[in-house]
């Protein structure tokens, strides 16, 4: 049955560039959105940029802009950012909008008549020099738990401690450097501690599966148990100047905290979206989707940092208000590169358009997350090495590498035509076909490194097919005999590509759209799955699909992000010699071994097929591996790197005539090969496709 669903992400703020930890959010859920759409379903995917606040009006200020300016500016960036790397939005707008307006103020008439809204005296830091209260985030001081001097107006960065902005010692404004004043000020209050409210959270959060496990388990930590009130009142309004929506009744005095609106933006812009679309414009579709009943869903994606607003906040809001409450609440975790934060003087906080700038494809990158990417908050790690192995390994040495290896050949003997022959029942064809629901799944619940981890090895086993039937060796026989059962191997690896492009095409759009016009077909759909290409259906000459990706567009990458020059993770750790080194004394040093020597070292392709971290180690992963014809048991310093669900039927090379080694966990009987630095992760070595265990390694 068709779903009805509208999704959103969140609202990326006006006052900066977008850049790769943004991304992870933004490409989770367009492929999210792509494969329910392939399957189906009216899906609605809206945007828009978070535009109000003190920290917009103070940008524009130093730009010399206005706040309509400078959000005008960044929202066409930000639009052009989220096109190039395939994010597609069905309507992309702003919270500074007549519809966003309209309602915010229909929400806090009925929550004022929910008696909702209160009224408290709030003694704040008032800049003199710039005569506006100070958020919290524009007041420094010294710490008054560790004394730590420099610290916001929050929390302390030094030793964690949380305050009032008041409670600073010797405090200053960020914005003048000016001695802030205490002034008190009526705030208006979302009572957020009133009972009806506990009761609804705990049901919202607890009672449901709105939420993952973890993040109930948060929010039953921020409700604490039945009774113990733990909930505050949520200040809603801030004093002029500041950049948003007057509070009705104000006299334009307070305005909306940009927090209140933010949310509400997201239906804001689904209404202009709406306004935009004739097709859309029935009678009751903003009732269907906005307010409360039928089949409707609605679905954010978040980041676990901001869990608090749209977990507690904003469902509180929308159920007293009569608006629909979210069906499912996603959140992810944080983005860190090469294992560490996100750093400017480390080259690491990467820009969208740097990224760009350097070269890279935009989908390179979409995959890589989507091989990392599942359905809890655990943070994802870009390593930029490992994304380049990824990339070059999955994608070109193993899914572009099927129409390569058997396009040439159609062109070639047979004018681009498929075999007048059905390969619908061809046994590989089949286990294709049956993969299909369960890779939907996957994406269904956001497992897509699960999907990936299905769909690679169903391009191992397209390749392995290749491989044994040998379309080269075909193609030199003049024989009818062998021309005709090369003209079915090719016209079936065709179709394998075409099934694994459906699969890869919500992370791969515009890939697949290449693909599609290689193909000569119309647009995939999930259903395409199932069925094969028609018998004796041309497709076009094969043209170069994707490249490998080249160590220089990474080394340029980092270059382009550098506050000071580092040393790339593809440049090479081994220190310069000497110039005045001399033969004798590299003689001296010299650990060349002789090939009998090395031919005593016997290397072997190897498929993990069962993984599994080791209960008291903290390095150990236990591995099964098959060699071909016999398993192995080896125990792995890998757990810094590698989870294990990623490891499983992954080809390994293998020491197997190491010595075996008995450890308190068992006996580890080999050793894997991997590659390191001083500077990098761990490495697995890893062979091309092709490659079957028990082969030797020479």
């Amino acid at each position: 049955m068709a779903k009805r669903i509208l999704v959103t992400s969140a609202l990326p703020y006006a006052n900066g560039s977008i850049h790769l930890g943004h991304l992870v959010e933004y490409i989770q859920t367009d492929i999210w959105v792509r494969a329910q759409k392939m399957l189906g379903h009216e899906v609605h995917y809206v945007c828009a940029d978070d535009t109000h606040g003190t920290p917009v009006m103070l940008k524009a200020e130093q730009e010399n802009l206005s706040p309509e300016q400078l959000i005008e500016r960044v929202h066409k960036e930000h639009s052009q950012d989220f096109y190039d790397f395939g994010i597609q939005f069905d309507n992309y707008y702003s919270t500074n909008s007549p519809e966003n307006r309209q309602l915010c103020e229909e929400i806090f008439n009925s929550l004022s008549d929910a008696g909702l809204i209160d009224e408290k005296e709030v003694e704040q830091f008032y800049d003199p020099l710039k005569q506006m209260f100070l958020p919290d985030r524009y007041v420094k001081g010294t710490c008054p738990k560790c004394k730590t001097p420099d610290q916001y107006g929050d929390s302390c960065e030094a030793c964690g401690a949380t305050y009032c902005p008041t409670d600073l010692i010797e405090p200053y404004s960020t914005v003048s450097g000016a001695k802030p004043d205490r002034k008190t000020s009526t705030h208006l209050f979302f009572k957020l501690s009133d009972a009806r409210c506990e009761h609804f959270l705990r049901e919202f959060t607890q009672n449901t599966d709105r939420l993952q496990p973890e993040a109930a388990n948060k929010m039953k930590e921020w409700l604490g148990e039945a009774g113990e009130a733990k909930l505050s009142d949520w200040d809603i309004s801030r004093d002029a100047p500041y950049f948003g929506f007057p509070i009705p009744g104000t006299s334009e005095t307070k305005f909306f905290y940009v927090w209140l609106d933010a949310p509400v933006g997201y239906f804001g812009s689904f209404l202009n979206y709406l306004a935009n679309h004739e097709s859309l414009k029935t009678a009751t579709l903003t009732q269907d989707f906005l307010r409360p009943g039928g089949n409707t869903e609605l679905i954010h994606f978040i980041g676990k940092d901001i869990l608090y607003f749209h977990a507690l906040f904003w469902p509180a809001m929308l159920e007293f208000s009569k608006f629909r409450t979210p069906t499912k609440i996603f959140a992810h975790g944080f983005l860190t590169v090469d294992g560490q934060k996100m750093s400017k003087s480390r080259g690491t906080f990467i820009t969208a358009r740097s990224y760009l700038e350097s070269g890279l494809e935009p989908e390179s990158l979409r995959y890589y997350y989507a091989a990392k990417l599942n359905d809890s908050m655990e943070d994802i790690d870009l390593n930029l090495s490992d994304f380049m192995a990824r990339v070059n390994s999955d994608l070109v040495g193993k899914y572009i590498n099927i129409a390569s290896r058997s396009a040439n050949f159609l062109a070639k003997k047979f004018d681009g035509k498929l075999s007048d022959i059905s390969v619908t029942n061809n046994e590989v064809v089949c286990y294709f076909f049956e993969c299909s629901e369960n890779i939907a799944d996957a994406f269904e619940a956001r497992q897509y490194s699960k999907g990936i981890r299905e769909i690679m090895a169903l391009a191992d086993r397209a390749n392995t097919y290749i491989d044994t039937q040998k379309p080269w060796e075909l193609a030199k026989s003049e024989s009818d005999l062998n021309l005709k059962k090369l003209h079915e191997v090719c016209s079936v690896a065709i179709n394998l590509f075409k099934i694994l492009t459906v699969y890869l095409k919500p992370v791969l759009p515009t890939l697949a759209a290449d693909v599609e016009q290689f193909l000569a077909i119309d647009a995939l759909q999930w259903s395409d799955s199932k069925r094969c290409l028609p018998t004796k259906h041309v497709i076009n000459s094969y043209q170069h699909l994707m490249g490998r990706i080249d160590p220089k567009l990474i080394d340029k990458l980092i270059t382009l992000n550098n506050q000071k020059p580092i040393k790339s993770k593809t440049q090479s750790n081994r220190p310069k010699p000497k110039k005045m080194a001399t033969e004798k004394t590299i003689a001296e040093n010299t650990t060349d071994i002789t090939i009998d020597a090395f031919n005593k070292i016997d290397l072997r392709i190897g498929k993990i097929i069962e993984a599994e971290n080791v209960e008291g180690a903290d390095k150990l992963v236990r591995l099964k591996i098959d060699l071909g014809g016999e398993q192995r048991q080896v125990f792995a310093g890998i757990k810094s790197a590698y989870n294990p669900e990623d490891l499983k039927e992954k080809l390994v090379v293998v020491v197997a005539n190491l010595k075996a080694r008995k450890m308190r966990f068992g006996e580890s009987q080999g050793m894997v090969l991997a590659a390191s630095g001083e500077e990098s992760g761990i490495f697995l070595i890893s062979p091309e496709s092709g490659a079957a265990p028990g082969m030797q390694v020479k």
